[in-house]
């Protein structure tokens, strides 16, 4: 048989030939495909700048659909779905993203990391603490750790959220000292409430070491010590108190006195709150102050000049528990002109105008509302509600 040459030519050209035209068509359909992609994209982000979240979320849908392998494209629909509430949705899209074997690993972190939040933002606890603790160790670690606090302190697993404020302050991502003092000062009161007075005391001794300066750990030790038929020692540490943060004591002022008197100490209690008073002039040192001499506080040079002084409603409640009888003559006109600068300077912020289309609230009146641009919106009344 003779070997015909001609037909060597015509296949390769042929196969040339099929192949130029498949590649062409591939081609087309490739550069198709990435043109309605971009173009989804950029319309949905459209979309979301004009803040029209459904139409962006079915732009995005539509581009997801043309393109399914764009991670970016994932991330940005359930992150628009987390927005919305539609937390359901949110896990689907990232459990999807987890779900591939040609994900990256950074893009694995980082849909863990969003599937962690949206478990949190969903309220599911219990999962977003798995998810979170699956990020340990990764570039999310900081943020994992942080978020981990969180929900301990949110389910008051105090011991839990003591420990990871530890690693956290071991990290040098900050101070967490604060944290761990205030975790400790409530597994104290957990513990008191149980009868643990041995773990009461450990953790309360944690807490002044964690964070020497809190006065937390010492006010509560203080008040610990009182109730356990202490008040000397209970004194003694409103003392330590008073040189670490005096401002702390002011509110613990009626206890103070309180402890002074059982402890036979009020001579030093009133040296304390008489130095304390003349830095921070309150109704609450005043009300600690007549304690201590075993009266009921009432209308004294005291109360005028701090009414004059500092306005305040508490100090006006003050001078109207003393009878109208008791005010000395020369005295009423001061507490007439002392109690209207109060109820001027409390009534102030409530006599505002109200818009009656958007509910926008201004202190003087406005013809054309600054919220809705609503014209002759404004009633002429004031409202002086709460």
């Amino acid at each position: 048989m003779e070997l015909d040459w001609q037909w060597l030519l015509i296949v390769p050209a042929v196969a040339f030939a099929l192949g130029w035209l498949a590649s062409r068509l591939d081609l087309r359909q490739w550069k198709r495909a990435d043109r309605d992609a971009p173009k989804a994209y950029f319309k949905g982000l459209n979309l979301l700048l004009n803040e029209q979240t459904d139409k962006a979320i079915d732009a995005f849908i539509e581009a997801v659909q043309h393109d399914p392998d764009t991670s970016e494209l994932h991330f940005a629909l359930g992150n628009l779905f987390r927005r919305r509430g539609e937390f359901e949705r949110a896990v689907r899209v990232h459990q999807h993203l987890l779900q591939r074997g040609d994900l990256s690993q950074a893009d694995r972190h980082r849909a863990q990391h969003a599937l962690a939040h949206d478990f949190m933002k969903a309220g599911l606890f219990d999962r977003a603490e798995a998810a979170f603790r699956a990020l340990l160790g990764t570039p999310f670690d900081t943020d994992a750790r942080l978020a981990l606090l969180g929900l301990y302190e949110r389910s008051r697993d105090w011991r839990a959220a003591a420990d990871m404020a530890t690693q956290l302050e071991k990290t040098g991502t900050g101070s967490f000292a604060t944290r761990v003092a205030h975790c400790e000062c409530e597994i104290a009161l957990e513990a008191d409430a149980r009868g643990d007075a041995a773990t009461a005391e450990a953790a309360l001794e944690a807490a002044r070491r964690a964070a020497p300066q809190a006065s937390r750990p010492l006010i509560q030790q203080a008040q610990r010590l009182a109730r356990l038929g202490q008040p000397g020692a209970a004194f003694e540490i409103g003392n330590l108190l008073r040189q670490r943060n005096p401002e702390a004591l002011v509110r613990l002022a009626g206890d103070y006195v309180a402890w002074a008197r059982a402890c036979g100490q009020q001579a030093a209690a009133r040296e304390t709150l008489e130095q304390l008073y003349a830095q921070w002039p309150g109704v609450e040192l005043l009300r600690a102050l007549s304690a201590l001499d075993g009266v009921v506080p009432g209308l004294n040079a005291r109360l005028l000049e701090l009414l004059r002084a500092q306005p305040t409603l508490s100090a006006a409640q003050e001078l109207l528990d003393t009878p109208f009888d008791q005010w000395p003559e020369g005295a009423r006109e001061s507490v007439r002109l002392g109690l209207r600068d109060v109820v001027t300077r409390a009534a102030r912020p409530l006599q505002r105008y109200r818009c009656a289309a958007c509910g926008f609230e201004a202190q003087r009146y406005c013809w054309q509302c600054p919220g809705c641009l609503s014209w002759d919106s404004f009633p002429p009344q004031r409202v002086e509600s709460l």
